[in-house]
């Protein structure tokens, strides 16, 4: 008997054959995993994924050890590894990387760490399982290698399998992904008084004169009533002020504040109220879609931002759940999940779990297994698409126009929006497509009747769409008007939604303090020494960074060019937006939102609740401002530069200006009121921010797909995207330029290229780009995807250009 194996490894070959020992013969199923050599030395953990009698004609070695008694992999998973190995043209073994969760890709290099809360009993365990266990509890972290020294034997795996799930160990790569939940300040009755509220008369007579203690006490009171818990912020609002009362009760033993884990983004609470039934334009978008269903796999919702398309999945899930099905609910970022989470708990309670990469290894195990025995909710971010499903009925992918759901490095460089397409034909299950801003592709598909179309043109509960302003810099420069980089528009827009108690938020697409440092006598500007791109000026750390490979250095005082002291800062980011911000405004309350202050889970909830809990008065971000955020007090959004978005050279420029520019409005006058939207720009009369402006998507995509159609783009074309890099700018080049003359010769004028990136060097490797055009035939597009992999290994092949890589992007965004 042989199996065929795959191997987390990139390489060429999709699977390798392994003999299987007699003894191990009966345990053997596809989808289980293996311990098997590779190389002189090396072991890997790999799956199998094909049992048959036919004899390789060359030498082969035999499977260790089998891990598994039932397989982690499923028929349907093994053939979207092969769909996607195949479509993003690249190999089975990186794929494989890519949808294994990290405990289930043991190599011999694994590190594994002893884990403290396990404690030093290990009566319980067998011998090799107890070898192991103290040579953890001595050392703290051995190998996989060390491991088969302990044992004195080759084979490993199954004892370093147990001792996983009996929580003796845990892998190196766990203890970095540790989960952080949410966490407010509550408040709640102290002992004795929680136990027997009758006891409160007493406290009451003897608080005498203290009025505001008395009220902040009748505030709390009044709350439970309807409230389950409440939180310190609400108790101290509810009092009218000062929270120096709740002290004095928290200090006399009659209140007590707590930490309670909660979503990181409340404020969904109200919704749910309005969520117990239907508006009519949700009833009517929710009978559209049961219609569209029964002609299409997929459908495409597009409501405009606030039409309450939650609510429409919410009620499609619901009768999933009725008939037995599992949903999986995949959204861009995980920074967007716990407001889904909450909310979806309150609705299906325990039946959600949620999945991605930084939760712990138990989490991971258990909804890995949750998912094959029928979890029937699973909210995920892309890497969800791998979990072993058993009854997937339906796919919602939520704002799927966005960017972040392409994986870019490393491959496979998968749209978890296309992928999810072919999942749920595997499954026979449908597919809903959520966003108010739609990619040209996926509504160009819903025109041609590919997919389903279902409009929600209406905000829930009749309320306006935001008012765009757009605001002509170059006029106020001319007549001297501009208060640093704010427009006057602006700047009373900001004070006036103050003045009125309401919040605001401010957009600009670039972090740090300002992009470039330059000399105004000679022109030297500060560069990376790794990238070709200028260093950003970061002025909370007085350092100069770069945002491609994170290098760092002292800002100079002088130029080490000319030895002058006129330098100059240039351009501006959201850290000087605040900066000046405190310069006009001094009394607002200002936050800043992006990557810098908000790289960890704790630091981004903090800022979130202050923001929500009317702690802040502006929040200045990136586009990270602009995902699903809802916050009930926004009156004022002001977009600075919004030039800068459809300057990119990238044929994809105006869509994404038009998306994150729609989006981010779209955050303005979410509840009450309609919001307005202030757009500084340099050049308003630009097409796509004229569109903008006016809501007019319509004439946005008629414009936009003529130009695409002009000069052959998606949707009527398909593009595969070539990058090559090394160390040495000379072979890179060369083996570009080798590379796109062996294309040519079979593909003509339909490879572009090769050419410089827009940045030629980053981490020190330099690039060349190559661009492929292919009509949308499934015989040429197949013919190509063949032919460039079979470029690659022969020019990565050629002596002396081992070192080159070769990145093959297919569908690129």
């Amino acid at each position: 008997m042989y199996a065929d194996i795959i191997l987390p490894l990139a390489l060429p070959k999709r699977t390798y054959t392994y003999s299987v020992p007699v003894e191990l013969a009966n345990d053997l199923l596809a989808g289980i995993r293996v311990e098997v050599p590779f190389g002189k030395s090396k072991l890997y953990s790999g799956v199998v994924s094909r049992i048959h009698h036919e004899k390789p004609a060359y030498r082969i070695k035999s499977i260790l050890a089998v891990l598994d008694d039932m397989p982690v992999v499923g028929a349907r998973q093994l053939a979207l590894w092969d769909w996607l190995a195949d479509y993003y043209c690249c190999t089975l073994g990186e794929v494989m990387n890519a949808a294994l969760p990290g405990h289930l890709k043991l190599t011999s290099e694994t590190k594994l760490v002893y884990h403290p809360a396990y404690g030093d009993d290990f009566s319980e365990l067998d011998d090799e399982e107890y070898l192991l266990a103290e040579a953890l509890h001595l050392q703290q972290e051995i190998t996989i290698d060390d491991a088969r020294k302990i044992l004195n034997k080759k084979t490993v795996f199954p004892a370093v399998q147990r001792l996983l799930q009996k929580g003796v160990l845990t892998l190196r790569e766990d203890l970095q992904q540790k989960y952080q939940p949410k966490k407010v300040l509550a408040v709640r009755l102290a002992e004795p008084y929680r136990s027997n509220e009758d006891l409160l008369r007493g406290v009451f007579d003897e608080l005498g004169r203290a009025e505001k203690q008395e009220e902040m006490l009748l505030a709390y009171l009044h709350l439970a009533q309807s409230r389950p818990w409440i939180r310190r912020q609400e108790l101290v609002d509810k009092a009218g002020g000062s929270d120096a009362a709740l002290r004095a009760l928290v200090k006399k033993e009659v209140l007590e504040l707590y930490e309670r884990e909660i979503s990181r983004l409340p404020g969904f609470e109200d919704e749910l109220v309005e969520a117990d039934s239907l508006s009519e334009p949700q009833q009517r978008a929710l009978s559209e879609i049961h219609a569209a269903f029964r002609e299409k796999e997929v459908v495409l919702l597009q409501g405009v931002t606030g039409s309450g398309k939650t609510r429409v999945y919410l009620e499609l899930m619901h009768e999933v759940l009725l008939q037995g099905g599992q949903v999986l609910y995949l959204l861009p970022e995980i920074a967007l999940t716990t407001q889904i989470i909450n909310r979806l708990q309150r609705v299906f309670g325990a039946d959600v779990a949620v999945y991605h990469s930084r939760i712990n290894y138990n989490e991971r195990v258990e909804i890995w297994r949750a998912a094959s025995t029928g979890k029937p909710v699973l909210l995920s971010a892309r890497s969800g698409l791998f979990l072993p499903f058993r009854n997937l009925q339906l796919i919602i992918v939520d704002e799927e126009h966005d960017s972040s759901f392409k994986q870019y490095d490393p491959a496979p460089r998968y749209n978890a929006r296309d992928t999810a397409i072919y999942l749920a034909s595997l499954y026979g299950a449908k597919v809903l497509l959520g966003t108010a801003t739609p990619s040209l592709e996926s509504y160009y598909n819903a025109k041609q009747g590919k997919f389903g179309l279902v409009e929600m043109t209406e905000r829930f509960g009749g309320l306006q769409l935001p008012e765009i302003h757009p605001v002509d810099l170059r006029v106020h420069q001319k007549k001297r008007q501009m208060h640093g980089i704010f427009s006057p528009d602006l700047l009373d827009a900001l004070k006036q939604a103050l003045e009125q108690g309401e919040q605001a938020i401010l957009f600009q697409n670039r972090r740090g303090y300002s992009p470039i440092l330059e000399c105004r006598t000679c022109g030297w500007t500060a560069q990376c020494r790794h990238c070709d791109v200028s260093l950003t000026y970061h002025k909370h750390q007085h350092r100069l960074r770069c945002h491609y490979c994170g290098f760092q250095e002292q800002t100079p005082a002088v130029c080490p060019a000319c030895g002058d002291g006129k330098i100059a800062l240039l351009g501006f980011g959201t850290e000087k937006i605040e900066d000046e911000l405190k310069l006009f405004l001094p009394e607002a309350r200002v936050g800043r939102m992006d990557l810098d202050t908000a790289s960890s889970k704790n630091n981004l909830v903090a800022l979130l609740n202050d923001f929500e809990e009317k702690r802040l008065d502006i929040l200045v971000g990136t586009q990270m401002v602009t995902k699903g955020l809802d916050f009930d007090n926004v009156g004022i959004v002001g977009v600075l530069g919004a030039d800068q978005l459809v300057r990119f050279p990238d044929f994809r420029a105006g869509e994404r200006a038009y998306q994150l520019l729609t989006q981010v409005a779209g955050r303005a006058g979410r509840k009450h009121k309609r919001g307005r939207v202030l757009m500084q720009a340099w050049n308003p009369d630009h097409p796509v921010l004229k569109e903008v402006v006016n809501g007019d998507f319509a004439g946005f995509l008629a414009r936009e797909l003529q130009e695409r159609r002009d000069f052959q783009y998606p949707p009527y074309f398909r593009l595969v995207h070539i990058t090559l890099q090394h160390r040495d700018d000379k072979i890179v080049y060369l083996a570009a330029d080798r590379f796109a003359k062996l294309l040519r010769q079979s593909m003509g004028k339909r490879v572009l290229g090769p050419v410089q990136p827009p940045v030629p060097r980053i981490r020190s490797y330099y690039g060349q780009q190559i661009m492929v055009k292919l009509e949308k035939s499934g015989q040429v597009i197949t013919a190509a995807k063949d032919l460039i992999r079979k470029v690659s290994l022969e020019v990565s092949s050629q002596p002396g250009w081992g070192q080159l890589r070769i990145a093959v992007d297919v569908d690129p965004i």
